[in-house]
């Protein structure tokens, strides 16, 4: 899957090791990078398991249309779909076996 950052400061983090371990610490940047190479692996959404360690899953409420995946309690890789527009079901929801590039938009905790 493509993979592309939010912002500047992102992808000047997350493309150096050293500046992913000074911002998020050790721990945190090992799972950081395991989820990008699990991205990366993927050629479509669907394809990031739902179950751990990745677990991904789409947002609710404010954060609709964003899905995560976990970097260890309680973080989260935050990303979007990098389509316009989005590929929909016939159902409206987000069809995942059309989306194949993404936006790294955070790395939080929103609980």
């Amino acid at each position: 899957m493509e993979i592309r950052f939010g912002t500047v400061r992102l992808a000047r983090i997350f493309n150096s090791e050293r500046n992913l371990t000074r911002e998020y610490g050790l721990r945190r940047a090992r799972a950081i990078r395991a989820r990008l190479l699990a991205l990366e692996a993927a050629e479509k959404l669907s394809q990031v398991s739902t179950a751990p360690p990745e677990r991904r899953h789409q947002l609710t409420q404010n954060r609709d249309e964003q899905y995560s995946v976990d970097i260890g309690q309680p973080y989260r890789l935050v990303f979007v779909p990098d389509h316009d527009p989005i590929p929909r079901r016939p159902d409206g929801g987000i069809d995942t076996d059309l989306v194949n590039a993404i936006v790294i938009t955070a790395v939080i905790d929103y609980h």
